[in-house]
């Protein structure tokens, strides 16, 4: 017997496209969405990000993705993982599955304190806030500091996660140039001044200072205490986001610049690195003015992170060899890393560069004069390889004849095959351009570390 179709539904079984019976319009309405008029002023400019697009295609099983940034989890001790979860719930699930504090459970505190310890932080766990993700901690950071209009300083290029979080609470991002050694500090200080002088309310200096996303480069030790004195005079404080200040290939990790300023610098901190991105469980390390803002802002989001996710770090951290499962993926993350940097400098055209990251997950690559990575992603992905256009890591969409490539989680055949591709779609790009004479660059470009020299950068051999 036939049905009433649902309210919400036409007799034809599809979605409506316009607001159901009884409900009117709004003045500034569309058939896409009828609430178009309702939204805030910082909704207006919401857009997925580069990266997000490219996720149902470049998931595709023939597809060899250089995209998303994923860590390898197969690499973790899933076995143990799971009984240690098991017996967590088992035991003492009526705390597992309850609320928990807003600040964070504080037995993980001090283990995020010791974690911590190995980049030369001293802290006191009452100084850590415990976030959903790293991700979240930068959301309330920006939440607590920024009014629209202010500045936040960045790195050319920067990471995309961040840029959309300055973009929602309507921020002015001011970029600030690398080179094969990081932040420039002379460019620093020479925009600081610049942006003082224009009467600019700088609220802080967003930086990865070791091996960055999406330019694999790291901050040297040399320039770390610079960028601290530039700021320091300034009255600018530093966001220092470090994911992958653990998972360097050689020798022991950067000292952090919170080490150093423990006033002027937050420390935004994250597992999903080094244990496991689905438990989005990251921290914030800030002083006591900005913590309490911190919980304030927090409790206000999610009231509180979740506790079994909580738990299981905290666990993990306490009866786990964590240590030991570092340098696992450390070691597989460096033969992935020479995978790649073996088959660009075999494969790649003339003209191609990229960084040589000594650790994390990501070279950043600059494509031959005139190409752009925008424009050559459907061609890419056509030919079966994904990778991440520079567009997306730059406020303004600059950094056209830019990429990013992620070594994290192919196989480094996979990684091998990838780059063979992405050498064709290259080649490919250059003789139509030699052909036809067409400069498909089409969007402002912008310096970045793979435009110079130096054994971070160099030409395919």
């Amino acid at each position: 017997m036939p049905t009433e179709p649902a309210r919400n539904d036409r007799a034809d079984g599809k979605p409506r496209t316009s607001p159901p019976e009884g409900h009117a319009a709004p003045a500034h309405g569309s058939l896409v969405d009828a609430h178009v008029g309702r939204y805030a002023a910082r909704a207006k400019d919401m857009a997925a990000s580069e990266i997000r697009a490219l996720f149902a295609v470049a998931a595709r099983p023939e597809i060899v993705s250089l995209a998303g940034g994923m860590p390898y989890v197969t690499a973790l001790p899933l076995d143990a993982v799971g009984e240690m979860a098991g017996q967590l719930v088992a035991q003492r699930g009526a705390v597992a599955l309850q609320y928990g504090p807003a600040q964070g459970d504080p037995a993980l505190r001090e283990g995020i304190c010791e974690v911590m310890a190995l980049e030369g932080i001293h802290a006191h766990p009452d100084e850590v806030v415990v976030t959903v993700g790293s991700q979240q901690a930068l959301d309330l950071i920006t939440r607590i500091f920024v009014d629209p209009g202010d500045v936040v300083l960045a790195e050319a290029p920067s990471y995309v996660g961040a840029l959309g979080t300055f973009a929602s609470y309507q921020a002015q991002v001011v970029h600030v140039p690398m080179d094969d050694d990081g932040l420039v500090p002379e460019a620093l200080a020479e925009c600081l001044a610049r942006l003082q002088a224009d009467r600019q309310r700088v609220k802080f200096l967003y930086t990865v200072p070791s091996f960055h996303n999406p330019a694999g480069v790291t901050l040297s030790a040399q320039r770390r205490p610079e960028v601290l004195r530039i700021c320091q005079r300034a009255g600018v404080l530093i966001i220092e986001d470090n994911p992958y200040g653990l998972l360097g290939f050689d020798g022991e990790p950067q000292r952090a610049l919170r080490a150093d300023d423990d006033h002027g610098v937050v420390y935004l901190g994250s597992f999903s690195k080094t244990i496991a991105a689905g438990l989005r469980v990251g921290w914030a390390l800030a002083p006591p003015g900005i913590r309490d803002k911190l919980v304030l802002a927090a409790e206000a989001a999610v009231l509180c992170s979740s506790n079994l996710a909580q738990l299981l770090v905290g666990e993990y951290l306490a009866s786990q060899p964590w240590r030991e499962q570092i340098k696992v993926f450390r070691e597989l993350y460096r033969e992935r890393r020479d995978a790649m940097l073996d088959t660009l400098g075999a494969v790649m055209p003339e003209g191609c560069r990229w960084t040589r990251p000594g650790g994390g997950f990501y070279v950043w690559l600059q494509l031959p004069a005139g190409l752009n990575s925008k424009s050559m992603l459907p061609r890419a992905i056509s030919s079966r390889v994904a990778y991440v256009p520079g567009t997306g890591f730059y406020a303004d969409g600059g950094g056209a004849e830019f990429l990013r490539l992620s070594y994290c989680f192919p196989e480094p055949a996979r990684i091998r095959e990838g780059i063979r591709r992405l050498a064709d779609v290259v080649d490919a790009e250059t003789e139509i351009r030699a052909t036809f004479g067409a400069d498909r660059a089409g969007l402002p470009g912008r310096a970045g570390p793979a435009d110079l020299t130096g054994p971070a950068g160099g030409p395919a051999s």
